[in-house]
């Protein structure tokens, strides 16, 4: 099968999880014995065009014209798409399906699919009001209408638990059976042969403590302000204790504030951005992961954390909330409670045995439940879904089609029957 991806960002360019799902799957989809095409934004000094050991990726730049605002770049970057899309398509013939990431991507998916009539399938990671607990201004508006029409324009669609089925369906108004869960995924072998560093880890926290650990970005709708609130409670149970926050975002110089304003900045450690080789050395240097999010549609750092062996804690809702069970593969804490966030982190501190348990039984799960192999397949089973319904539409039209010529050349013929009727009989008479 010849795939197109859409996504406006891939690796190394990495804003949140879309592009990580996007490289895994697709290496997946290659080893299945699929064609692969990628065409997403060019950040920097990235080549336009890469083979990404059987990948092939295409990057365009959003030049020539300055945007207004963000919602200009994207629909600009749109038309880029389109360009690079349509040249490859003119060289190389059209895809069998396209599959387009979230709204950024949705005006080039739409115009794609009608022009070179390809079916079309979307993920949605995340939506616009589920970050915003609500919509509450007009470019909110705007993206949250954006994502309706990806959803309508789409044969099927694609989302990671079974939390944003429900939330999807009731914002858009989808049918149910349109809507299909395959959970994100990750690379089983991400923490392959990589060992606590003491070295590495005494950047951040001296060998007495405990590394209490948050991965990701630094925006509301993930809860790390919570996990500041949660620390007076937690350093009185557990003195001996550091939260190092790795990640960069717009709340960065809030969160510092915050942990300055209570008091203990001295206990909260932010290492800024870290690439992919120093995330998996400060998994291995944790010994509690916290991820306390207040809107999660799925939660791929819980499985990077579990994965790595860290007894991991999360919030209770969206995707976190199905990944883990309380006390057997992990814990959870009520979202945007700091009371509860220290009592689930002490717990793991204090109790040995319980930490061990909830690690292994996390390791397993994620082994079982969460691994490439049966994503792919389950996503390639919605490509031919995809395509099926695509045929089936476009057969019935035809039918319909043909069914209007003959119903016209009926009437056509009845017509001329009657004029010929009547021409009789008006000549009879004379």
């Amino acid at each position: 099968m010849k795939i197109l991806m859409l996504t406006w960002e891939y690796p190394p360019r990495i804003v949140g999880g879309i592009a990580r799902v996007v490289h895994d799957l697709s290496k997946r989809l290659i080893k299945d014995g699929h064609q692969v095409t990628v065409i997403t934004y060019k950040e920097g000094d990235l080549p336009e065009y890469e083979n990404d050991k059987g990948v092939e990726v295409y990057r365009v730049e959003n030049y020539m014209i300055h945007p207004n605002n963000f919602i200009d770049w994207v629909l600009q970057l749109n038309f880029n798409l389109v360009a690079k899309a349509t040249e490859v398509i003119n060289k190389n013939g059209k895809f069998d399906v396209i599959h387009a990431h979230d709204w950024l991507v949705a005006s080039s998916a739409k115009t794609l699919k009608q022009s070179f009539q390809i079916p079309l399938v979307a993920t949605i990671h995340a939506t616009e009001s589920g970050r915003n607990s609500g919509i509450h201004d007009e470019t909110q508006r705007y993206i949250n209408d954006t994502e309706w029409l990806l959803t309508y324009e789409s044969t099927e669609v694609i989302v990671n638990s079974n939390f944003m089925k429900g939330h999807i369906q009731g914002l858009f108004g989808l049918p149910f059976d349109k809507i299909n869960v395959v959970p994100n995924g990750i690379n089983l072998t991400n923490f392959n042969g990589i060992e606590r560093d003491y070295e590495f880890r005494r950047q951040y926290a001296m060998d007495n403590e405990k590394i209490i650990l948050y991965v990701g970005r630094l925006v509301y709708e993930k809860g790390i302000q919570y996990l500041i609130s949660a620390m007076p409670k937690i350093l009185y149970g557990y003195n001996d204790v550091k939260l190092v926050i790795a990640g960069k975002g717009g709340m960065l110089d809030e969160l510092k504030a915050q942990a300055e304003a209570m008091g203990i900045a001295n206990k909260v450690y932010f290492t800024g951005y870290l690439n992919s080789k120093q995330v998996q050395k400060i998994y291995k240097c944790a010994d509690v992961a916290v991820f306390p999010s207040t809107y999660e549609p799925f939660g791929i750092v819980a499985l990077e954390g579990m994965l790595a062996g860290v007894p991991t804690v999360v919030s209770d809702i969206g995707g976190l909330n199905e990944i883990v069970d309380h006390r057997i593969n992990g814990m959870k804490s009520y979202a945007g409670n700091p009371n509860s966030i220290a009592d689930s982190v002490l717990s793991i501190l204090y109790d040995k045995q319980l930490a061990a348990n909830i690690s292994k039984k996390a390791k397993q799960k994620v082994k079982e439940e969460f691994n490439w192999n049966k994503i792919a397949q389950d996503t390639h089973y919605i490509y031919e879904k995809a395509i099926c319904k695509t045929v089936a539409e476009k057969q019935k039209q035809e039918i319909a089609q043909e069914n209007a010529k003959k119903a016209k050349k009926a009437n056509n013929t009845e017509t001329e029957i009657t004029n010929l009727l009547s021409f009789q009989k008006k000549h009879a008479y004379a």
